[in-house]
């Protein structure tokens, strides 16, 4: 390993979470080598955003070349100013992470050697107003973490069905009042559309009952997970991505998945279980020649900032990193 300063800068506008840490957990898989005696290992950061985890990549393992997606133009941008002294060591890709099959072949790899995957809104998305992702600032109802898609928040709250609307608020958001919201949401919208932040957090204050508003956070946090997550087909894109990026890690290769809700650790969770799975029919009393399981778990159950990380970083805090790594080829 190289000196390297001991944190990513905040100075982009972003605090990398459990940095050291996420990056220590895949070194094992940056062997020098690679997925080939002849290529440097390939790590693809899948959510690349400004660019802290790629930078202590690039830093800490200098034979290791990341491939870096991300779906937002801006955050795509940052990364390549921070990251231009590590020239063609790094690639940039304006994609969803569930195009990642697609990024690697285009990149004229057929294995990767790592993965990671850090979830959920960033805070260069959450500092920015006119995104519209917080709701403790006044802002237009967008939450597009691509700027070029056609969904808006403002377009689910003005056109969803009461049934559609409660849906997104109970499956994504586990919002209790579901039913109640999109209630009020449709009458107050023929009144008139909704445009902005402000008017939408009022309206849930004015729906969810005082005795929860004090026991059960924000009232506005849920709503606005759920919008989120159907605004950008998250989870869609998480289930189709994660099992993509698990059939192309080679063996020893890694896979590692930052998490900062139920949701998201539910489907990263389901996948590992499949993986570590034996393949041997249920009831034999051996393991069958090569029905072991392809992947073990490199995390037992799901790791949680440090305190010196929430105290660093307190946006850490709701963080499940779970990891897991190639022990056998497919087949």
């Amino acid at each position: 390993m190289t000196d390297q300063p001991p944190h990513p800068s905040a100075d982009h506008g972003h605090v990398p979470v459990m940095v050291q840490q996420m990056i220590d957990l895949l070194g094992p898989a940056l062997p020098v080598g690679g997925a080939g005696s002849d290529s440097s290992p390939v790590l693809v950061d899948a959510t690349l955003g400004a660019g802290g985890h790629a930078e202590l990549a690039l830093r800490t393992y200098p034979h290791v070349t990341v491939i870096g997606i991300d779906r937002d133009e801006s955050a795509l941008a940052i990364a390549r100013a921070r990251l231009a002294d590590f020239g063609d060591r790094i690639s940039f890709h304006h994609a969803r992470f569930d195009e990642l099959p697609e990024v690697v072949a285009a990149g004229g790899h057929t294995r990767i050697d790592a993965a990671l995957f850090d979830l959920g809104v960033s805070s260069m998305q959450l500092d920015r107003p006119d995104r519209g992702f917080a709701y403790a600032v006044d802002a237009p109802l967008d939450m597009r973490m691509d700027p070029s898609g056609t969904l808006t928040a403002a377009d689910i709250l003005n056109t969803y069905s009461h049934g559609e609307l409660a849906r997104v608020l109970h499956e994504y958001g586990e919002e209790r009042f579901a039913g109640k919201i999109a209630s009020a949401v449709l009458r107050e919208r023929e009144r008139e559309p909704f445009t902005n932040s402000a008017r939408l957090v009022a309206l849930l204050y004015e729906t969810i009952p005082a005795a929860t508003r004090r026991t059960g956070g924000h009232p506005a946090k849920r709503t606005f997970q759920a919008l989120r997550i159907e605004v950008n087909s998250e989870l869609a894109a998480l289930s189709e991505a994660l099992p993509a990026a698990l059939d192309l890690v080679r063996v020893g290769g890694r896979v590692a998945v930052m998490s900062y809700q139920s949701l998201e650790d539910k489907i990263v969770k389901r996948e590992f279980a499949v993986r570590t799975a034996s393949r041997t029919p249920p009831g034999l009393p051996v393991e069958l020649p090569g029905s072991g399981p392809e992947f073990a778990l490199i995390t037992r159950g799901a790791v949680r900032p440090d305190d010196d990380e929430l105290h660093t970083n307190p946006r850490s805090a709701p963080v499940r990193v779970r990891v897991i790594e190639r022990i056998e080829e497919k087949g």
